[in-house]
Parts: structure tokens; C-alpha cells; sequence
């Protein structure tokens, strides 16, 4: 198994840097290169970050299927709840729990790419990171299945 190596900010040839007084090295600044090239500040940003979450959707939408059929479930699910006749604090859990299910989707989409990223070998820490991801947005769309019998019953009874 390769072992990963601390970054030694000592060896790097960067003046943006302090020497941290319990270790006697050298550490990174809030305005270190890392700042940097995440851009610039205010109402930019926020148009930026836009953009950055926008290529993320598009990534997931074409690269994981998984992301899109939680996607169109959810879609056909929240037109099921303007035409279904339940009250409005029943169809705002239920868009709560759609989205729910959406995010948890993408974080685990983040997971697995990430381990993916690191190594395709097995190994058990990449089978526990993506088998967790996977109980989460199973537990979100157990979340989403229980929501919508409840709400579908109350209707009923």
C-alpha cells in the first residue's frame, strides 16, 4: 500500500506563509494560493460559485446514472404534488424530502468520484466510503417512500 506524504511548506518556494508557533512550521495564509485561485470576492464570487454549481448538476446528470433517475423520480414526484390535493405544509415536507434526496445523491456522486479519483484499487476504505454514501441516499429515498405514503394515506383517510 503506498502511504501518502505530509506537504512540507518548509521545501516549497512560497513567501506566503507564517511559522506556526507549536510546530516551528511554516503554514499556510488565508490569502495563500489556495484563496487565490478560488477568485475574487463579493457579488463575482457568488456568480462564480454559480457557475461552479451549475458544471457540477451537468457532471452528474451526464457522467452518474444514478443522479438521473433520482433526478426525473423527483421531477415526476413534484408534479405529482401540484396535482395531488394535500395541504400546503404536507407538499412542503414532501419538496423537502425531494430535495433531500437530490443533495444526498450528489454528495455521494462526490464520493465516489472522489475515491474513484484516488485509486480504482480495491481496497476497504473505498468500499466503506462508497457503501456509506450509498446507505445515506438510501436512507433519504426510504425518507422520501415513507413521506409519500403518509401524505397519499391522509388523502385517503
Amino acid at each position: 500500500m503506498n502511504k501518502a506524504n505530509p506537504i512540507n511548506l518548509e521545501n516549497q518556494s512560497t513567501s506566503r506563509g507564517v511559522l506556526s508557533p507549536i510546530t516551528g512550521k511554516k503554514q499556510l495564509l488565508p490569502h495563500s494560493y489556495a484563496s487565490e485561485a478560488k477568485g475574487k470576492t463579493g457579488f463575482y464570487r457568488i456568480i462564480k460559485a454559480a457557475g461552479y454549481s451549475l458544471d457540477g448538476f451537468n457532471a452528474a446528470y451526464k457522467f452518474e446514472a444514478a443522479f438521473r433517475q433520482v433526478f426525473w423520480l423527483n421531477l415526476i414526484l413534484f408534479t405529482a404534488i401540484i396535482l395531488c390535493p394535500f395541504t400546503i405544509s404536507v407538499k412542503m415536507l414532501l419538496v423537502v424530502a425531494s430535495f433531500l434526496s437530490l443533495i444526498v445523491e450528489l454528495i455521494n456522486t462526490g464520493i465516489e468520484a472522489s475515491v474513484d479519483h484516488t485509486s480504482t484499487a480495491k481496497h476497504p476504505l473505498a468500499k466503506l466510503a462508497k457503501d456509506v454514501g450509498s446507505a445515506a441516499q438510501f436512507l433519504a429515498l426510504l425518507l422520501l417512500f415513507i413521506l409519500w405514503m403518509m401524505a397519499l394515506l391522509s388523502v385517503v383517510f
